[in-house]
């Protein structure tokens, strides 16, 4: 049986960061963790709109900077700055008075080739009633057209309310998903329609985030070469 595992914390420490760069010990790790995810949630649904890629959380100290990866930055930030400042306090209170809370905003270039934000559209799609084979064609289209090496996307759950659910996929390009040198970008949302859930999957192989230096092994070993060469 294949074993599944989430291409991003499997690309870990290689060509991928952490969405969350703090340490702590016992009681502390467990505190910081849900007010990590509670932080994550509350974002997400005020900025619902804003098309948000990725949060990423920092922490040093008492204070705590929390980087919003948006490609729409002029919705999350407001008019003068209202709306970012409204968020701002709220997390400044879930954190404590003795905690500083910094918010800044990242500006995503190419939302066409972003896999959250591809996974999220194609989600909205859906809860509007639109064709799943569309919305899907629509998306890898639109990617490859943008300059991704390849594209994959999935949908799960009672396509176009069907009594039994089944899952069909979308494929294009090279999305070689085993190679941890490729920089496969995943993102994962959920659309809630009529019939129940229906559970959207992206990934994209994206050509101008490919690392230039080869892979090194532990050990210090380069890659394979055949004896030949």
């Amino acid at each position: 049986m294949g074993q599944k595992v989430n291409p991003i914390g499997f690309r870990l420490a290689v060509n991928k960061d952490w969405r969350s760069k703090w340490y702590a010990t016992g009681q502390d790790y467990a505190t910081k963790l849900h007010e990590d995810l509670e932080m994550r949630k509350y974002i997400k649904k005020q900025l619902a709109s804003a098309a948000v890629s990725k949060i990423v959380i920092e922490r040093a100290w008492n204070s705590v900077r929390i980087t919003v990866n948006t490609a729409r930055p002029g919705l999350v930030i407001g008019r003068k700055g209202e709306e970012i400042e409204k968020i701002r306090q709220y997390l400044q209170g879930l954190c404590g008075a003795n905690t500083q809370v910094n918010i800044d905003i990242v500006e995503v270039h190419s939302p066409e080739t972003d896999a959250q934000l591809i996974a999220e559209n194609v989600a909205t799609q859906l809860e509007r009633r639109v064709s799943f084979r569309r919305a899907m064609k629509r998306a890898v289209q639109v990617a490859m057209e943008r300059g991704a090496d390849g594209i994959r996307i999935r949908c799960a759950g009672r396509l176009g309310g069907a009594d039994i659910a089944r899952a069909e996929q979308y494929r294009e390009g090279k999305v070689p998903l085993q190679t941890l040198r490729a920089p496969i970008d995943y993102g994962f949302a959920e659309a809630s329609t009529l019939y129940g859930i229906i559970g959207v999957k992206c990934w994209v192989n994206k050509r101008e985030d490919a690392i230039k230096q080869p892979f090194r092994q532990a050990g210090g070993r380069g890659p394979r070469r055949s004896r030949n060469n």
